[in-house]
């Protein structure tokens, strides 16, 4: 659930706030563009599917704060709010089915908060711990995402897979569950990202 966010936004901070001293704290904020990218991809025992969010929805900018401390960087109450409706599965009834799945009646956005970067021996990779919060249930993933800084914008991309039961989201089974989806949606996102 589900990017981020948000996650990558913050890499931005990640590249420009390293300094040679032990320990900086900061704020800024950025802006996700209009090019960027975010979808989550699944698979049924019949075909598979692709649902893609409405970047131009995000809620621009979002506030980041980040505690700098030597090639780590930590963030707190930094986060990309998705808000379930702005996906867009290329069908009503599939975009019906993921709300009935991530239970937006109850639970309408998926949250993704940014708390750690650490840098890779490889520097256009960063490591990154992230929560994702889908249907009121939290959980924390390790990630590493790549980096791309040739262009104005810091274009941030990676990929996760998620287990839909961790979030004891069950999805509905159609023709009397002669069709069912598999338990792993993989999150992909490729943002371009700007300080604000």
């Amino acid at each position: 659930m589900i990017l981020s966010r948000f996650i990558l936004l913050s890499l931005y901070v990640l590249t420009f706030s390293f300094t040679n001293t032990d320990s900086v704290i900061g704020k800024t904020s950025v802006v996700i563009t209009p090019d960027s990218s975010f979808s989550l991809k699944g698979s049924s025992n019949v075909n598979s599917f692709s649902c893609t969010f409405n970047v131009e929805k995000i809620n621009n900018p979002i506030d980041v704060t980040y505690h700098v401390y030597g090639d780590k960087i930590s963030f707190s109450n930094t986060k990309l709010v998705l808000d379930n409706s702005y996906f867009d599965c290329g069908h009503n009834k599939i975009n019906d089915d993921l709300n009935e799945l991530l239970k937006s009646e109850k639970y309408p956005k998926i949250f993704i908060y940014l708390k750690e970067f650490s840098s890779d021996k490889n520097e256009s990779k960063v490591n990154t711990i992230i929560d994702i919060e889908i249907a009121g249930i939290r959980k924390t993933y390790n990630i590493p995402i790549q980096v791309d800084n040739s262009n104005n914008n810091m274009q941030i991309s990676g990929n996760l897979n998620v287990n839909l039961s961790d979030y004891k989201l069950q999805a509905p089974k159609k023709l009397f569950g002669l069709i069912r989806v598999e338990d792993t949606i993989e999150i992909n996102f490729n943002l371009s990202v700007r300080e604000d």
